[in-house]
């Protein structure tokens, strides 16, 4: 690392709305069945007076350039009274308001649907709309599991009107017991989920629902009953397709044959942020430097901001989507190897997650996921993101890159280098974590040309020599994501316009590249503080490297 003469600081602030810096516009929702209402015969009246008016109105001549246009088509479809929770987190919509159009007359002849009974639940008391799985998909649209995150499947529903994306997590509900073929090839049924467990996950969401990189979250509903055609049929095709890829694979999430009238969903909906890294082929160097760096600056920021870790970004958590043409080497200009493929990069599943919004805030707690209720996710083998777990609880339990084999993790609560293991404290080497994996993943799985490939590993070797979670104790390490967008600036990889567009202060802190002096100390206005390289990723002394 050079030597810097001056505190340098990277982001500007943007002149955009914050709408159009912080948000992309999301895929239109699929449209769903919604129940008719009756209607009695005042309101039938009222209509006809309103639309009476509405007539009379329209034939009133206005100048064009103040017209307003009255066959401006709807993009969504008008629902019901948005419910919100009142015990979840509540998240803006980010859907197109359209005007409302006025109804057609109503004749008194006219034979109006009965309003078909609602479930009368503690989630519909609490505001979260109750539906079923044929509305979820009524006849003629597509749904497609495309994922398994943790605690969670994802599908991608879609129609004429739009795609959206659905994460539907299990609550703790009866389901029909296995049967004996079931038992044998191996099924093992993903513990529900809890109402804590998932009001933490959704209130990250909202943390995290500003900061580029990461998902929006659309909507929120309660799913309940049996199960319809089209999602046991994409299920069983789901788990064909995996065991042919991985004929050890193990099926985690029961078949919906065995769901009941009482088993209960609830599920999130988000907008369609593309393919997972695990189904899309690399063919290009920009795309490594493109999907590398949008989750490490997404990270970055999110630890600037949140003091967040995901502790679960593998292949299947990270979604890619095509929004441009790729940008020629012939015009490019200066050093930078990153923003030209044309993909954007979004992460997904905070089901593991930690997070503290008000972490500066005496007293305040931060919301974390503890993985010390079910040892299996350290102990077990099945994929190869199980070892980065391992490596996790490895660091909180030694605090360096030593990893502890399964068999060792059986005690919970074990005492570590800070006492008791608790997964509320804020280790951001987790993210380093899994920032290797995903480098090592994509160098592994790389599908273009093999001198692509050597070159994209030759440039970035100091970067995975302080990366790499085997390295000897005596070579620096980063300890957070933001330590490894500093490295990419300093090298020239990342422009210092290329991050702009969040909050000025969430840059400042992650982007700006301290003054090292001949000791190795790092530099501040107001003293020394901790070197960003150290030769141990744990933060213990400030003096040490």
């Amino acid at each position: 690392m050079s030597k810097q003469t001056s505190l340098r600081k990277y982001g500007k602030q943007s002149k955009k709305p914050k709408g159009q810096r912080l948000f992309v516009e999301l895929p239109q929702t699929p449209i769903r069945i919604q129940p008719t209402r009756a209607v009695d015969d005042d309101e039938i009246e009222e209509k006809s007076v309103l639309e009476e008016l509405t007539n009379k109105i329209s034939t009133i001549k206005i100048d064009d350039e103040n017209s307003i246009p009255t066959d401006s088509p709807r993009r969504f479809p008008r629902r019901k009274t948005q419910h919100v929770p009142l015990d979840l987190p509540r998240v803006e919509s980010t859907k197109l308001q359209t005007p409302r159009v006025p109804s057609p007359p109503i004749s008194d002849n006219l034979e109006v649907p009965e309003e078909p009974e609602l479930l009368e639940t503690e989630d519909s008391k609490a505001g979260l709309q109750i539906l079923s799985w044929p509305e979820i998909c009524p006849p003629g649209d597509r749904i497609v599991k495309i994922a398994e995150a943790s605690y969670a499947e994802v599908y991608r529903v879609s129609n004429e009107r739009g795609t959206s994306i659905i994460k539907v997590i299990r609550m703790e509900s009866p389901i029909k017991p296995q049967t004996k073929a079931q038992q044998k090839s191996g099924l093992v049924d993903e513990e529900a989920r809890s109402e804590s467990d998932v009001n933490g996950e959704l209130k990250i969401s909202e943390w995290l629902a500003d900061i580029p990189g990461f998902v929006v979250y659309k909507e929120r509903y309660i799913v309940q009953g049996k199960t319809c055609k089209e999602l046991l049929e994409t299920h069983q095709a789901f788990h064909k397709k995996a065991k042919r890829q991985d004929p050890d694979r193990l099926q985690f999430y029961p078949s919906p044959s065995r769901y009941l009238d009482d088993t209960k969903f609830l599920v999130v909906e988000l907008g369609d942020a593309g393919t997972a890294l695990e189904n899309f082929d690399l063919e290009s160097a920009d795309q490594l430097w493109d999907i590398f760096f949008h989750v490490a600056i997404a990270l970055a920021r999110a630890e600037a901001h949140i003091e967040f870790e995901h502790r679960d970004l593998h292949e299947g958590n990270l979604c890619i989507r095509k929004v441009g043409d790729p940008i020629s080497p012939e015009d490019r200009q200066g050093t930078s190897r990153f923003g030209f493929s044309g993909l954007e990069i979004t992460i997904l599943d905070y089901g593991l997650s930690r997070a503290h919004a008000d972490y500066e805030i005496q007293g305040s707690q931060p919301i974390a996921y503890d993985l010390e209720r079910d040892l299996s996710i350290f102990t077990s083998e099945h994929a190869p993101q199980c070892e980065v777990y391992r490596r996790m609880r490895s660091f909180l339990l030694r605090g360096d890159r030593i990893c502890i084999p399964p068999q060792n993790h059986k005690k919970p609560y074990e005492e570590g280098v800070d006492g008791p293991i608790t997964w509320a404290r804020h280790e951001p080497y987790t993210n380093v974590l899994w920032l290797a994996y995903i480098y090592e993943w994509m160098v592994t799985e790389f599908k273009g040309l093999k001198k692509e490939l050597n070159a994209f590993k030759r440039l970035t070797k100091e970067l995975w020599t302080y990366l790499d979670p085997d390295a000897d104790d005596s070579v620096p390490s980063f300890g957070s994501a933001s330590d490894v967008v500093r490295f990419a600036l300093e090298s020239g990889w990342i422009e210092e316009d290329q991050l702009m567009g969040v909050r000025e202060e969430i840059e400042k802190s992650i982007l700006s590249i301290l003054t090292i002096d001949d000791t190795g100390k790092a530099l501040q206005e107001d003293g020394y503080v901790e070197s960003p390289m150290r030769r141990s990723p744990r933060r213990r002394q400030q003096n040490a490297l």
